[in-house]
C-alpha cells in the first residue's frame, strides 16, 4: 500500500445535512436535506494542500427535496432531481430553464456527455420513472424524447450509460438496455446479498457494477472485461473512478483500489462517509451528513518512488505514463521502470512475461543473458550488475527459464539478422544505468547463437544440429566447441566445423571417434560422406584423410573419388590420378573405369594410362601363364585365359576395340612384335586403329593363321567412304600370297 491522496477538511460540521453534491472546476454545490442550494468557490493555496473556501451563492428556497444534482459545464446548466421531476437551471444564476414535464414521478436518473467527430457534446440523459426508462437528448435549452420509453421489469435503484447501452440495477438483478432501437434487454447477475445495486460509470466508456462486496467491469455488451473481480474490505455505497484509480465510499472509510493490477492502494478513514464526486481529474470530493473533504493526489513521482520500493512496478508505469515531464525524461523514467519491472518478473520467476517485456524494451540482450547461470563469458559476466540478488535456479525451474529465454533470443536472433545491412540500426538500452551495452550486431549475434546453443543442450539437444547448420550461424567456435565436447556431441561439433571451414579439425574428430565402440561416428561412413562434400579448393584435405579409409576398405575408399555429386565429378582427375597411382595402384584401375565408362571422360592421357595399367597387369600374369604352359601346347585365345589374365585380358581387347580416345601411335611401342607373349591380338587392334591394315592383317593370317579373325577385322573397318578403309579387302590378298 501506498498515500495516493491525502484528504483535506473543505466543510466541517455543515449545519444543514447533505443529501447530494456535483462539482465542476472550483465550484462545489452542496444539496441538503431541507432543500438548500449551497454554492462554494474552492482555490487551492499555491504550494500547499490548504484550500480557501468561500460560500459564493446560497439558494434556501431551491426545492423542498434535492435527490439527485448533475452539472453539465460544457452547456452550463444544472440538472437536477427535486421532488421526483427533472429540472435544468443555468450554472451560473440558478435560474430555472426549463422542467421535463414528462417525467414526473421521477426516481433516478444518469446522464451521458459524449464528444461527436466533429467535436461538438452530445447530452443524453436516461430517467426512471417508476417501470420505465425515459430516454432524452439535449437541444436548444431544451430536453427532447430520443426514443419511447423502456418498460422495465422493476424500479431502477442505481444506473450508469455504458457507451450505446445502459446498466441497470433493480432490487435483486441487474440487466443492460441496449439503444438499438429495440431496447433489447439482457439479464446479467442477482445484486447479492443487501439487496443494494450499485452501478457506476468509468472514464474509458465501461461501468463498475457491485455486487456485495465485489465489483466488476461490463462493456457495453455486458461482457465482464477483467479476469477477476475486485473485493472490498466491506459494501460500497458509491464509487468513483480516477484513472488508475477506482475510488470507493464504505460505510466506515473510503477504499482506494485499481483493476491492473488488482491492488489494495489506500485506506483513508473518515467519519460515516456517503457521497462522493468529481469535478474532473484529480479533483475528488468526499462527503458524510455535515462533512465535506477533498482527496488531493499526492504527487506523482513520490508516488513512483514509494511504488519502486514496493516493487509495484505495473502501476508505477501507469503513473510514468500520465505525468507532464518532457517528453525526453518521460520516456526515460518509463523505460527505466519497465526494465525494473521485467526484473522483477524475473525473480519472481514468471519467465516468460519477464522475457516479452524485455523484447519490446529493446534491453541489450547479453543483460537478459547475464540473468542467468553460467551463460555468459566470465569477464564479461563481472561488468554487468542488477537492481537486486538473482534467484537460484535449477533443476525444472532452470528448465523453464531457458525455454523462455530460447524464445526471446530467437526473436532477437530474426530482428538482428534483419538489421545486418541496416545503415541505421535500432541501438540496445542498458538493463541499468551504467552498464556497457554491445553495439556491434555481429557480436551480439554472435553471444546469442553460442547462448542458444547452450540452452539447447539443457533443454531440447534435438535443436542443435539445426542451429549449427545455419548458413549465418554465429556461433563462437572456441566456446562452442569447449562446450560440445564436454557434453560429447561429437556429431553436432562435425557440423560447427564444417560450417565454419574447420575441415581438418572435422576429420580428425571423424578419425578419432572411428574407433570407439559406442561412439555414433564409428567407421568411416562418415569420413566417406564428409570428403565427398569437400569440393576441389580443399582437395589437400581430402588426400591428407582419404588414405585410412582407402586401407581400411578400398571399395568404400573410392566413392571419394567416385561419388555421383558435383564436388566428386568436378575434382581435376589427374591429380586424383597421380593421388592413387602413388599410394594406391590397385585402385588407379577401377577409378580409370568409372571416369571413363561412368562420367564419359574423353581425354586421350586417361585412355592412354587405363590401356598401359592393363597392358602392365596383363603382361605380368601372362608370364606366369606361360611358364606353366607345358611344351608344345598352344596358348588359348586370347581373353579366353582362365582367371585374372582373362579378366584383365578381354578388358584390355575390349577397350582397344570399343575406345576412340586413346592414342594408337604412342601406344604400339608397348605391343612388340616379339613372339608368343607378344600380345599379337592386341598390337593387330592398335595397327588397325592406325589404318596399317596389312600389318594387322598379317598378324592375323600369317602368325596367328586365323583367317576367320582376318575376315571379321575387315568387316569391322570397311568404309567405302574413307580412303584409309575403303580397300581393306584388298589388302587381305597381298597378305594371303
Amino acid at each position: 500500500m501506498h498515500d495516493a491522496y491525502e484528504p483535506v477538511p473543505i466543510l466541517e460540521k455543515l449545519p444543514l445535512q447533505i443529501d447530494c453534491l456535483a462539482a465542476w472546476e472550483d465550484w462545489l454545490l452542496v444539496g441538503t436535506k431541507p432543500g438548500h442550494l449551497l454554492l462554494y468557490r474552492i482555490k487551492k493555496d499555491a504550494g500547499t494542500n490548504r484550500f480557501e473556501v468561500t460560500l459564493e451563492k446560497s439558494n434556501k428556497n431551491f426545492s423542498k427535496k434535492i435527490q439527485q444534482l448533475f452539472v453539465v459545464s460544457q452547456y452550463k446548466i444544472l440538472i437536477s432531481l427535486l421532488e421526483n421531476n427533472i429540472h435544468v437551471h443555468d450554472l451560473l444564476t440558478f435560474q430555472q430553464i426549463t422542467v421535463v414535464s414528462k417525467a414526473r414521478g421521477a426516481t433516478l436518473f444518469a446522464c451521458d456527455l459524449q464528444q461527436s467527430p466533429s467535436g461538438e457534446a452530445q447530452l443524453r440523459m436516461c430517467v426512471a420513472v417508476k417501470k420505465k426508462l425515459q430516454l432524452y437528448y439535449w437541444k436548444d435549452r431544451e430536453f427532447y424524447e430520443l426514443q419511447g420509453d423502456f418498460a422495465a421489469p422493476d424500479i431502477p435503484k442505481s444506473m450508469a450509460w455504458c457507451q450505446n447501452s445502459i446498466c441497470v440495477g433493480f432490487k435483486r438483478d441487474y440487466y443492460l438496455i441496449r439503444m438499438d432501437g429495440r431496447g433489447s434487454i439482457k439479464e446479467l447477475f442477482p445484486t447479492g446479498k443487501q439487496l443494494e445495486p450499485l452501478v457506476a460509470p468509468l472514464a474509458d466508456g465501461k461501468v463498475a457494477v457491485g455486487q456485495d462486496d465485489l465489483t466488476v467491469v461490463l462493456n457495453e455488451e455486458g461482457v465482464c472485461t477483467q479476469k477477476c473481480a475486485l473485493n472490498w474490505t466491506d459494501i460500497p455505497i458509491a464509487m468513483e473512478h480516477q484513472s488508475p484509480y477506482i475510488i470507493a465510499v464504505l460505510p466506515r472509510y473510503v477504499e482506494i483500489r485499481t483493476f491492473e493490477p488488482r491492488l489494495l492502494v489506500q485506506s483513508v478513514e473518515l467519519q460515516r462517509p456517503r457521497f462522493i464526486t468529481s469535478a474532473g481529474p484529480n479533483i475528488v470530493y468526499v462527503a458524510s451528513n455535515h462533512f465535506v473533504w477533498r482527496l488531493v493526489p499526492v504527487s506523482i513521482a513520490s508516488q513512483i518512488r514509494q511504488l519502486l520500493q514496493d516493487k509495484q512496478f505495473e502501476l508505477a508505469l501507469q503513473l510514468a505514463n500520465m505525468k507532464d515531464d518532457v517528453e525526453g525524461d518521460k520516456r526515460q523514467q518509463i523505460h527505466h521502470i519497465q526494465n525494473l519491472y521485467a526484473f522483477n518478473l524475473f525473480c519472481q520467476k514468471r519467465f516468460d512475461d519477464s522475457m516479452q517485456v524485455f523484447a519490446k524494451l529493446g534491453t541489450d540482450p547479453t543483460h537478459v543473458i547475464g540473468l542467468y547461470p553460467d551463460l555468459l563469458p566470465t569477464d564479461y559476466r563481472k561488468q554487468l550488475h542488477y537492481p537486486n540478488p538473482l534467484p537460484s535456479l535449477s533443476g525444472a525451474e532452470l528448465e523453464k527459464a531457458h525455454l523462455a529465454l530460447i524464445d526471446y533470443l530467437t526473436q532477437k536472433r530474426s530482428h538482428l539478422v534483419k538489421q545486418l545491412n541496416d545503415s541505421n540500426p535500432s541501438t540496445p538500452s542498458p538493463l541499468m544505468e551504467g552498464i556497457p551495452t554491445i553495439k556491434s550486431r555481429k557480436k551480439l549475434l554472435q553471444i546469442i547463437d553460442t547462448t542458444l546453443l547452450k540452452c539447447y543442450l539443457h533443454t531440447n539437444v534435438a535443436l542443435v544440429s539445426p542451429l549449427l547448420r545455419l548458413d549465418n550461424n554465429h556461433c563462437h567456435i572456441e566456446e562452442s566447441e569447449y562446450i560440445l565436447k564436454k557434453a560429447h556431441k561429437y556429431s553436432e561439433l562435425i557440423i560447427l566445423y564444417e560450417k565454419k571451414g574447420l575441415h581438418q579439425k572435422a576429420l580428425q574428430v571423424l578419425l578419432d571417434q572411428s574407433t570407439k565402440a559406442n561412439s555414433p561416428l564409428k567407421g568411416h561412413e562418415r569420413t566417406v560422406q564428409y570428403l565427398q562434400r569437400l569440393g576441389m579448393e580443399n582437395l589437400v584435405i581430402i588426400f591428407e584423410f582419404s588414405p585410412w579409409v582407402l586401407k581400411i576398405c578400398p571399395e568404400d575408399g573410392l566413392k571419394i573419388f567416385t561419388e555421383d555429386l558435383t564436388e566428386v565429378e568436378t575434382l581435376p582427375r589427374d591429380k586424383v590420378l597421380n593421388f592413387l597411382k602413388e599410394g594406391f595402384k590397385e585402385l588407379a584401375v577401377p577409378y580409370l573405369e568409372h571416369i571413363i565408362h561412368v562420367w564419359e571422360e574423353t581425354e586421350p592421357e586417361f585412355h592412354n594410362v587405363l590401356i598401359q595399367m592393363y597392358l602392365e597387369r596383363v603382361q605380368g600374369l601372362m608370364k606366369q601363364y606361360l611358364n606353366f604352359l607345358p611344351e608344345g601346347v598352344p596358348a588359348v585365345a586370347a581373353g579366353k585365359e582362365e582367371g585374372d589374365l582373362g579378366e584383365f585380358r578381354n578388358k584390355l581387347l575390349c577397350f582397344l576395340e570399343v575406345s576412340t580416345s586413346y592414342e594408337p601411335g604412342r601406344l604400339i611401342s608397348d605391343f612388340p612384335f616379339d613372339g608368343r607373349d607378344g600380345l599379337l591380338e592386341e598390337r593387330a587392334l592398335l595397327l588397325g586403329r592406325m589404318g596399317k591394315h596389312e600389318q594387322a592383317l598379317f598378324i592375323y593370317v600369317h602368325v596367328l593363321k586365323d583367317t576367320h579373325m582376318a575376315e571379321e577385322y575387315c568387316h569391322r573397318h570397311y568404309d567405302k567412304e574413307t580412303d584409309r578403309n575403303q580397300d581393306v579387302y584388298l589388302s587381305v590378298n597381298p597378305v594371303a600370297l
